[in-house]
């Protein structure tokens, strides 16, 4: 069986821990390659997960004519100079959320990737890819609810660690950009359509100079409505509740759904509730399969690029609304 040979860029704690060895699950994928700054770190990674290739640089993972598909879980801001420079030595990329700094870098990473039409490009959404979420998905579609009107998300960790990458403002940190992304990528994606404007209002650390707190709420227009809060300073938490006319779901963990374990949906119909369980997978190992078989098929990525600028803007929205603290048309 034709397997897609991937290189990893840097050794991030979601690379190593959650995203390669769920990779190394899949039948289409051969994790051939890792790189890092730090020869010894990413030495001791690849022995550690058996990858037969260690590189103490990324140009020298880049370069390796062996490799056919870069997956980038960089710091944010290295997302769009990185996996250009992939697109640019012919790699495949699926690259970590989100998918750049900004609308504008996103639309830098739209631009070039035109430029290799041959080649795919993806945002690494991986709840979209879980069962639950299609499963969701299909319950909406199918009119369960009735009409959904709004949807309200919660998504929260604590950590104040200075030295951690998403508590630095430089590199694209922050509650919003790290976990909000999430929150605005449901609604997105539950109701098929893209938000006319948004409203949001945040809190910043004094030392860390992120966003600790944000809420926000998204006008899709046509009565319908998302909300959500992200905090990076708050006990851990995540859920999602979905209302319709006729009735309601709420998915008890929607981003990190526990690998090799069944996901629980809560249907809400009238006083009727039933408990829904998807089947136990892991979301991560499910995501690299299907890049790597539209790599293979030749056939378009599950989420185009056209969904990260989307996001993107929303993100640019929210920001934007917090400075001048009032609605902002996207």
């Amino acid at each position: 069986m034709k397997k897609v040979r991937w290189g990893i860029l840097s050794t991030a704690k979601i690379g190593l821990k959650q995203v390669i060895p769920a990779m190394q699950q899949g039948q289409y994928i051969e994790i051939a390659a890792i790189a890092s700054r730090d020869a010894g770190k990413v030495k001791e990674a690849a022995a550690e997960l058996n990858i037969p290739k260690a590189y103490n640089s990324y140009e020298h993972l880049l370069a390796d004519p062996d490799i056919d598909a870069i997956y980038n879980p960089l710091p944010n801001h290295l997302h769009v100079p990185y996996t250009i420079k992939a697109l640019e030595a012919g790699k495949h990329v699926l690259c970590e959320k989100p998918i750049g700094l900004d609308a504008t870098d996103a639309e830098k990473l739209i631009a070039v990737a035109q430029q290799y039409p041959k080649l795919k490009v993806m945002e690494a959404f991986m709840y979209r890819f879980h069962p639950q979420w299609q499963k969701a998905k299909a319950i909406v579609d199918e009119g369960v609810l009735g009409e959904v009107k709004t949807t309200t998300a919660f998504f929260s960790y604590f950590n104040t660690d200075a030295n951690n990458i998403r508590n630095k403002p430089e590199t694209g940190g922050g509650g919003l950009m790290d976990i909000g992304c999430y929150c605005i990528s449901f609604p997105r994606f539950i109701y098929g359509t893209e938000p006319e404007k948004v409203v949001a209002i945040a809190r910043f650390d004094p030392v860390l100079k992120t966003d600790t707190l944000t809420s926000g709420m998204l006008d899709f227009g046509s009565g319908k409505t998302a909300s959500f809060t992200c905090s990076t300073q708050l006990e851990p938490y995540q859920r999602i509740h979905i209302f319709g006319t006729k009735g309601k779901l709420e998915i008890e963990i929607p981003v990190n759904a526990i690998a090799g374990e069944p996901a629980k949906l809560w249907l809400q119909i009238n006083k009727n509730i039933e408990e829904i369980q998807t089947e136990a997978v892991n979301q991560y190992t499910l995501q690299g399969e299907a890049f790597s078989k539209a790599i293979l098929d030749d056939t378009p990525v599950p989420t185009p690029l056209s969904d990260a600028l989307g996001n993107m803007k929303v993100i640019d929205a929210v920001f934007k609304s917090v400075n001048e603290k009032g609605w902002i048309k996207i």
